[in-house]
């Protein structure tokens, strides 16, 4: 995938299928419009002197940051996450467009001349609901009589629905607030994830002789529920390089994948008042895990909740707690696939 940060700087010469929004969590819903972009490309491109691309357009900070900054966000993908996830998809294009007063600003007709003159735009394709531009003024009658104007077609895809239920990303994150990892598992037809850094914590984990990493989440990132977690930590191959290499920012280096308990809350126990993550790594090569991991960032993918928060008499009965948090997460790891795949 190449990938863009602003589109009136950039400059592709092909025609281009696009959409737009801000795909929080790529659900399967998202998905199925991606694969339907595809195949109107591959079509399109039957009759076409050249290949067609397939491109997306999402916006960084949110929306909702710059035209109503008192609402908290909570969101289920970072920008760059939703690029990764629709580049294994297949998308050719992603545009991350820092959404700003100005562009908000905008209204319909010059945010499209924008795409066309800009992203070689030959098609959008949206969802039913999908409107654009100053006050949402670009909505699809609106986009449908520019199209002629400014000579693109636009094609119109129908939300989906899994196991009877609709798929929208609102519904993935109560399934994750209530602590539901399965359940937004199926929404989104992948684990729901998070990358942080490992960040430095008071090493009690070490001192009970269950090392964890501690790692920091990306502002305005969607934790699941507080609670002991079934996990799988993704580590970036070259993680134990003492010369350094940092390999979190290369987009298809193969990671060394650990099974993992990871633990989301103020650890009643011993702490109470900070909120951590912090994930155990099951069968790490090494004693101390936070010493080998700290500067890297990791991936924590979400296969299923253990057991609520829970506060302990003693350390005693605590780690006892942990070794059967511990056994129960190797059962539900060794028959969970490694990996779930963007799919419908």
């Amino acid at each position: 995938m190449q990938i863009y940060t602003d589109i009136d700087k950039t400059t592709i010469d092909s025609a281009t299928f696009l959409t737009i929004g801000n795909f929080d969590g790529l659900h399967r819903g998202h998905q199925a419009l991606l694969r339907q972009i595809q195949q109107l490309a591959a079509q399109a491109s039957l009759t076409s002197a050249k290949p067609i691309l397939t491109g997306l357009i999402t916006f960084d900070p949110h929306p909702l940051a710059i035209l109503r900054p008192e609402q908290p966000l909570q969101l289920l993908t970072t920008p760059r996450e939703r690029l990764m996830q629709a580049a294994a998809l297949g998308i050719d294009i992603g545009v991350i467009q820092t959404f700003t007063t100005e562009i908000a600003r905008l209204d319909a007709e010059d945010f499209m001349r924008l795409l066309k003159q800009h992203l070689g735009m030959t098609a959008l394709i949206v969802g039913p609901d999908f409107a654009l531009g100053r006050n949402r003024g670009g909505d699809l009658n609106t986009l449908q009589a520019l199209s002629k104007e400014l000579d693109y077609t636009l094609h119109i895809v129908e939300p989906v629905a899994w196991s009877g239920k609709p798929v929208r990303s609102s519904i993935v994150r109560q399934a994750l607030q209530q602590g539901e990892v399965t359940e937004a598992t199926e929404l989104l037809g992948r684990y729901y994830a998070l990358t942080g850094e490992v960040v430095q914590g008071d090493q009690r984990g070490r001192q009970i002789g269950i090392p964890t990493a501690n790692v920091q989440a990306p502002t305005h990132k969607l934790l699941p529920a507080n609670g002991v977690y079934a996990t799988r930590t993704l580590v970036q191959a070259g993680y134990q390089n003492e010369a350094g290499d940092d390999l979190r920012d290369e987009i298809g280096v193969v990671p060394y994948i650990y099974n993992s308990v990871t633990n989301l809350g103020v650890r009643p126990t011993v702490d109470g008042v900070h909120h951590r993550i912090e994930t155990h790594l099951l069968d790490f090569p090494t004693a101390g895990q936070s010493a080998n991991l700290y500067g890297r960032y990791v991936t924590v993918e979400f296969v299923a909740r253990l057991r609520g928060e829970q506060r302990f008499a003693n350390l005693a009965e605590l780690v006892a707690q942990i070794q059967t948090d511990i056994a129960q997460a190797r059962h539900i790891l060794s028959n969970a696939p490694l990996s779930l795949p963007l799919h419908g």
